[in-house]
């Protein structure tokens, strides 16, 4: 390892970099810091530039072709996080770099949040905290759902969406699945089906894939027609797979009894058409928790060091070309 290598930590959406600092600089590399709060593309860029990283770590920042090409030395860009679409993925893959994530820390939190989701809904939770806070208490004006009756569908069986199922199927609901492949495992709980059947079948939709070109707008206004009628939507995985304007619109028709978000298209903005009483949102937190954050900077940190110390990746999300020289990985934990 290149002595004192510099780890570049774009952005982070915890009060302080301890973890990093501790890991990164106990391996005998060199952290900075951008801003805590993730900036432009262009900051980011003059950032590599300036700094000439050996790794990029990120959070929210999106690490463009532009802040790749300004890092020669650059062998590793680890996401803090799942998705990919904040990284310039090919573009690192064809300079030989490494593109990693942290695939299984927030499993727990994010299938938990889609549950509580449908709770909140189908007990009319959030409804009614608003209604007597505001000093009306009408129990008549219920319309609430027995939750075993209902049919969930999810698209995306991954390991969140077969948590999720996992969970729901504890309520004695119907689920319906949708993905590009299942496992046995999966179809034993999961009645797996196409997506135009999953949507005109079920009274939940929650949706559990990760934002590609292949997904972008993968509910717009076409599909989200085939839905039930009076069918709730949740969204756990990332805004611009639903397509904004048609959901309001369906929300507006009252073809959608409501809706839960965690992400939106254009985070943090809001479109007006969502600021409804039918429609639950949260600042995309969904992943997070102590335990979840904790696990996160641990193993994107602990990845960086692993690659910089000329040992392959344990999850690679490309395959680099030229591929990067590799040592085998030695067996004593990385202090």
């Amino acid at each position: 390892m290149t002595s004192r290598a510099t780890v570049l930590l774009t952005d982070y959406a915890w009060p302080d970099v301890a973890i990093e600092a501790e890991i990164i600089e106990g391996a005998g590399l060199r952290l900075v810091t951008g801003p805590a709060k993730a900036a432009s593309a262009e900051v980011i860029a003059g950032l590599a530039a300036e700094h000439r990283p050996a790794a990029i770590m990120t959070n929210w920042a999106p690490v463009s072709t532009a802040a790749i090409a300004a890092s020669p030395s650059l062998r590793i860009v680890a996401r803090l996080g799942v998705g990919l679409d904040n990284i310039a993925v090919d573009e690192a893959a064809r300079r030989g770099i490494w593109v990693t994530n942290v695939p299984d820390y927030c499993i727990e939190e994010v299938s938990d949040h889609a549950v509580a989701m449908v709770l909140a809904w189908a007990r009319g939770l959030v409804h009614f905290d608003r209604e007597v806070k505001a000093g009306r208490w009408e129990p008549a004006s219920a319309r609430l759902r027995r939750v075993r009756d209902l049919t969930c569908g999810i698209i995306g069986l991954g390991r969140t969406g077969r948590r999720t199922a996992e969970k729901l199927r504890a309520f004695g609901v119907r689920l319906l699945g949708h993905a590009r492949s299942a496992d046995a495992a999966v179809a034993a709980i999961v009645e797996t089906t196409t997506l135009e059947d999953l949507l005109s079948g079920s009274d939940v939709v929650i949706v559990h894939v990760p934002l590609t070109a292949q997904t972008h707008h993968l509910l717009g206004r076409e599909r989200i027609g085939l839905m039930k009628p009076g069918a709730f939507l949740v969204n756990v995985s990332r805004g611009a797979v639903i397509e904004s304007c048609a959901l309001v619109a369906a929300l507006e028709s009252g073809r959608l009894a409501g809706a839960a978000l965690d992400v939106l298209e254009e985070e943090p903005r809001v479109p007006p058409g969502l600021l409804r009483p039918e429609v639950i949102l949260s600042p995309h937190v969904a992943f997070s928790s102590d335990a979840s954050l904790r696990d996160l900077r641990r193993k994107a940190s602990e990845e960086v060091v692993r690659v910089l110390r000329g040992q392959p990746p344990r999850q690679a999300r490309n395959d680099p070309q030229p591929r990067p020289t590799i040592r085998p990985e030695p067996t004593e934990p990385i202090s």
